[in-house]
């Protein structure tokens, strides 16, 4: 059997007014999706443990199978991991974003989702300017990089970029909760970034442009090296390949044992390579047992709270992604298991992700489809499944039963 997941992140919203009540997976036009629900059984997922914020880390590492109450170490690990740094087990690995800052206030968490090769030549000033013996900084894709710390006390409590887009910087800088030292070091940091990179050419340029700047740093989701089984380990697969635009995604991928495939063109925005990422997906179903893939444009429309940009991409991966999936099943219905679902909530009104349970639908062969016909928020509630909790989805994603 061959196990392929559709993992839309933050594809799953709240009732909007104006969409009459409905959310954009309600609004949205994806007969495709809803195709691959009518022969599916579905239901809803706990993602994110009580104790953890409902972050793409967390969520997507349960999906995958980890009990992330056990093994999360931080986002900064994962991406670490990911770019292939090799890094000690008493150095704190952060993941820094460039962000926008303007007389106080955090414009947006990804500077204007500046490119990555702009990026790198604000990272590489930052390690000339800010960079010694203790702290380095490592670029990584667009607004997103890692911040490493020789020996620093985690305790930290550090908050996702993402969800204060126009508040005060200043409410929200790191705060020890121990590791004093290592929280007044941060916002050293964030502070000395501003004047080292609010006048640099790369954002004089976008300036110029209209963009938004990339004129401060911010370090969240502090961890050490963690230390995982591999799903070969957990579940028996023999190999996997993971595929995203996400570096986190890969280092999880790594972490697990996957291997990693990069598509040219994969963007994580809404202009991403979807048909690219489909058919490099039913590619590594030749070779592989299990193959994840990961579709970041949701999740960031539903950050800029733009309802009709997430409806497109929707759209997009009901057309691009998912038609060609069903025509692929089409030829080996009996031996492919497809799932797909979201990680988390990212309501377009709050900006922000949820730790609301997510819909979810799994295809198996010989297993009877259950009454449910479109794929959204509320018709899952009534699937099959009816609702699992975290680790429970790998066990009947790969068992085809509760």
């Amino acid at each position: 059997m061959k196990y392929l997941v559709i993992l839309a992140d933050g594809f799953a919203d709240h009732p909007i007014e104006r969409l009459g009540g409905k959310t954009p997976m309600m609004a949205a036009k994806t007969p495709h999706i809803d195709q691959l629900c009518c022969i599916s059984k579905s239901g809803m997922l706990k993602t994110v443990p009580d104790s953890l914020h409902p972050g793409s880390e967390v969520a997507n590492m349960t999906i995958m199978g980890y009990d992330a109450a056990t093994y999360y170490q931080g986002r900064g690990v994962l991406e670490a991991a990911a770019l292939g740094i090799d890094f000690s087990e008493d150095d704190l690995v952060f993941r820094c974003n460039l962000v926008s800052e303007e007389d106080g206030i955090l414009l947006n968490h990804s500077a204007g989702h500046i490119s990555t090769e702009e990026a790198k030549e604000l990272i590489d000033e930052l390690n000339d300017k800010l960079g010694d013996d203790r702290v380095q900084f490592y670029s990584g894709v667009s607004y997103r990089h890692v911040l490493i710390v020789k020996g620093g006390q985690n305790g930290i409590q550090c908050t996702p970029p993402h969800d204060h887009p126009g508040e005060k910087v200043e409410d929200y800088l790191p705060t020890p909760a121990s590791g004093h030292e290592t929280a007044e070091l941060l916002r050293d940091l964030m502070m000395k970034s501003k004047s080292v990179l609010d006048n640099h050419p790369v954002n004089t340029k976008r300036k110029e442009k209209g963009k938004a700047v990339a004129n401060m740093i911010w370090p969240w989701s502090a961890g050490f090296k963690p230390s995982m089984p591999t799903l070969k380990e957990l579940y028996g697969l023999q190999s996997g390949v993971v595929i995203s635009a996400v570096d986190l995604i890969h280092g999880l991928g790594k972490l697990g044992g996957l291997q990693s495939v990069f598509v040219e063109g994969a963007t994580g925005l809404f202009d991403t390579n979807y048909s690219g990422k489909a058919e490099a997906a039913l590619k590594a179903l030749e070779e592989n047992e299990y193959v994840y893939l990961h579709i970041e444009a949701p999740d960031e429309a539903g950050h800029e709270g733009d309802v009709d940009l997430k409806i497109k991409t929707l759209e997009d991966i009901d057309q691009l992604v998912v038609k060609p999936v069903l025509e692929y099943l089409a030829k080996h219905k009996d031996d492919l298991s497809i799932a797909m679902l979201p990680d988390h909530p990212t309501p377009c009104e709050i900006r922000t992700h949820t730790r609301d349970f997510v819909p979810f639908m799994i295809y198996r062969p010989g297993v009877e489809p259950d009454l449910v016909q479109e794929y959204d928020e509320e018709s899952a509630k009534k699937g099959g499944f009816r609702s699992l909790d975290q680790t429970e989805f790998m066990k009947v994603f790969l068992s085809g039963s509760k």
